[in-house]
């Protein structure tokens, strides 16, 4: 059952995937694009990698104060977990890196999995939370309108939505009834206790210090990617405004929060056109931008993963 679900998953995000790239092929002069390219500034380019491993190393210690709480883990290694976790994101639908990362912290570690990976969910709503509030305050600099500030507008509700699941989860035994379920599920005791090692994982974001930490991070990382994309701006000789690069940046990222093919391929580049239409950007150049910064994701993170994956190995020694 559990594979079966997989491969739903997998050719629901592979038809989305398609699906994108039909309509950019519709819309966008590739040929113009790939001359764009041709001519990219390389200082501009480098200072746009320079941003992005920024920002990978902010994430990197955002995940170790997350599981400070639960167990201590060398920064080295957590950015190493982090980069293997991306790589397989790369290279697998639906975002699937989230849990190979979280099961290789766990087994490197000799931390529960599913606690680890109640950390990783808890970084995710809080980079969702601070992604839908860099994009609201985008769209209201820029008066933008249409389809990009309906979906904000769905990303704010959504985000509220999971932060409520967020608080539910850590606080579900507390909650009326809770007793009840709980002496039912000693019938199942490897579903109870994947139910408590998860809320322990959850439970992180009830910490103030620990949840404080997390945003002010998340803030960070998110001002810096907005520092990539104007830098890929740039080499391609498009000077964004901090609001276009604001919102290409949270946009984009609220896009590809959709289950997609591996690496986000197509949704990605499609996100970029349209809020490039909604802020002034011709389809082609903003083609351009999406497709230079996404290869710099791509190429940064896959070479980064290998070798983590290389240094450290799968397994525990």
């Amino acid at each position: 059952m559990r594979s079966r679900s997989s491969l739903i998953r997998a050719l629901v995000g592979a038809a989305i995937s398609i699906a994108a790239i039909w309509l950019l092929l519709r819309s966008v002069d590739v040929g113009r694009a790939v001359d764009v390219l041709r001519t990219a500034d390389r200082g501009w380019i480098g200072l746009m990698a320079a941003f992005i491993l920024t920002d990978l190393a902010v994430r990197a210690l955002r995940w170790q104060r997350l599981v400070a709480p639960i167990g201590r883990v060398r920064y080295r290694a957590m950015l190493a977990y982090l980069l293997v976790g991306y790589m397989a994101n790369n290279v697998l639908p639906a975002r699937i890196g989230e849990l190979v990362r979280s099961h290789y912290l766990g087994d490197r570690e000799g931390l529960s999995r599913t606690t680890t990976l109640g950390t990783v969910v808890v970084e995710r709503v809080v980079d969702f939370v601070v992604v839908v509030g860099i994009a609201s305050a985008a769209i209201l600099v820029l008066s933008v309108r249409g389809i990009v500030a309906s979906v904000v507008l769905v990303g704010i509700a959504l985000a509220g939505l999971l932060a409520a699941g967020v608080a539910i989860g850590i606080a579900a035994h507390r909650l009326p009834g809770a007793e009840r379920i709980a002496a039912a599920a000693e019938r199942w005791p490897r579903l109870r206790d994947l139910a408590s090692n998860l809320r322990d994982g959850l439970a992180v974001a009830g910490r103030p210090r620990t949840l404080a930490e997390a945003l002010v991070l998340s803030m960070i990382a998110w001002s810096v990617t907005v520092l990539a994309f104007a830098a890929a701006g740039q080499a391609i000789g498009i000077q964004l405004t901090i609001g276009q690069a604001a919102l290409l940046a949270s946009g984009v990222a609220l896009a590809t929060a959709i289950p997609a093919g591996p690496a986000n391929l197509g949704t990605f580049e499609l996100a970029a056109v349209q809020i490039g239409k909604a802020v002034g950007v011709p389809d082609t150049a903003a083609f351009a931008l999406a497709l230079l910064a996404h290869a710099g994701i791509l190429v940064i993170t896959s070479t980064g993963g290998l070798v983590s994956l290389a240094r450290l190995g799968w397994r525990r020694g």
